[in-house]
């Protein structure tokens, strides 16, 4: 092909008009989207896609928990499979570019693709992850985990929201417990939003993620005694939130600690009875604790469950750690970083490398098979609120590098390494 075909970009309007329509589901009316796992407006998403996917001939594929893939034979059976996607539910009041620009961005790059290979010599997949965002259930990832073998089936279906719904129950009742046997593919790419305002501030607008940070989601529940908040003498007070209130200051202490390698919070607050004129009887916290290297985290950790007694204490109330999920950090595959950096070139667009400090489904595919995440610029930062904006001309150079990565991968018979000695 021509040095001109060769830089082809992605089928801009497709992208326009998949990501205006996907921003529909579940719209807040402010610019963001309230679209939480297996809620009504995901299922209206994720049905309005799969009806994209059939309309273009695309095998629609629902695996045993839930993972939605769309999948398309150009090359024949035994041919390399390229998994490409990201995830369709959001957090409570998100923002409409989170996952969801990943999602459509795929289709429109395999389209786009589609369209321009003469001899193509790859499969693909487009996949949309469930519980990408751990917002309802616990933890994140919950489907690409199952998938990669990092959690079981059981436990995945087995995880409950605040009204004691089931993963499993909730499947059931949207239509998309499936049964399907889920794509091997060889690699897995994702496009995303980045979160964070450091390409903005360098002018970058495409980033490859290099690496991404370990994570443990440490559950910790505080009981204390309900009593009546007017009468009941306050040195007899068992105040549960008074208890949480300690260790969410000893949370943010340990980050204050160890400024740049240690991001914590507890962002979510679980009260009981949660009544006004009630001393609480108990309270859930549910806290993070991300770091690039594991020392850190296992520090953070052992000075949580230190300084839990004596924090109890001071309040007359019991502290215990019920749970921790934890997520190993790790690298991305550095073929697909380069990649991803040659495409970058080829369009002209300013590129730098940076970590993921957030979770992706790549994080947890990237333990089977090679996989990234590249990024491009969030305006301010912004992420997880209905102001999150990506300008048009940002997705679509996102959508450009991604489209030429697919494109690289296949001209090289879905073989990385040669693919990347090519870049």
């Amino acid at each position: 092909m021509s040095d001109t075909l060769d830089r082809a970009g992605i089928d801009a309007g497709l992208l326009q008009q998949l990501m205006d329509k996907v921003s529909e589901f579940g719209s807040t009316g402010d610019g963001g989207v309230d679209r939480p796992v297996l809620t009504d407006a995901h299922k209206a998403a994720r049905d309005w896609f799969c009806g994209e996917l059939r309309a273009r001939g695309y095998e629609v594929l629902v695996d045993d928990i839930g993972n939605l893939f769309g999948r398309l034979e150009l090359a024949g059976p035994g041919a390399p499979l390229v998994m490409v996607g990201s995830h369709l539910d959001s957090q409570p009041r998100g923002g409409r570019f989170d996952g969801a620009y990943g999602v459509v961005a795929a289709l429109a790059a395999v389209e786009s693709w589609r369209r321009e290979a003469e001899a193509p010599a790859c499969n693909y997949v487009i996949v949309d992850w469930m519980n990408e965002e751990g917002a309802r259930f616990q933890p994140s990832l919950l489907g690409s985990s199952v998938y990669a073998g990092g959690l079981t089936r059981d436990f995945a279906l087995a995880r409950t929201d605040r009204d004691g719904l089931s993963v499993g129950a909730e499947l059931e009742r949207i239509g998309y417990m499936g049964s399907d046997p889920a794509p091997q593919p060889d690699l897995y790419l994702e496009i995303h939003i980045e979160g964070d305002s450091k390409m903005e501030a360098a002018g970058a607008r495409i980033a490859p993620f290099i690496r991404h940070w370990g994570a443990l989601k440490v559950r910790i529940e505080v009981t204390g005694e309900q009593n009546h908040t007017g009468p009941t003498p306050m040195e007899d007070r068992r105040d549960a939130v008074l208890g949480a209130a300690y260790i969410v200051a000893k949370v943010r202490e340990l980050a204050d600690t160890a400024s740049d390698t240690l991001y914590t919070s507890v962002a979510r607050l679980d009260v009981s009875p949660n009544s006004p004129n009630i001393v609480p009887g108990k309270a859930v916290l549910f806290c993070e604790l991300r770091a690039p290297e594991p020392a850190m985290l296992e520090w953070s950790e052992a000075e949580l469950r230190a300084a839990l007694p004596g924090l109890a204490e001071k309040a007359a109330v019991e502290a215990e750690i019920v749970s921790v999920d934890r997520r190993p950090a790790g690298r991305f595959d550095a073929r697909l970083v380069a990649l991803a950096e040659r495409a970058a070139d080829d369009f002209g667009y300013p590129k730098m490398r940076i970590d993921t400090i957030g979770g992706h489904d790549a994080v947890a595919v990237n333990a089977v098979l090679p996989a990234i995440v590249v990024a491009v610029p969030s305006v301010g930062g912004v992420i997880h609120r209905n102001d999150e904006y990506t300008s048009p001309e940002d997705l679509v150079a996102g959508g450009d590098v991604l489209l030429d990565m697919i494109r690289r991968i296949d001209r090289a018979g879905g073989n990385l390494d040669k693919a990347a000695e090519d870049s």
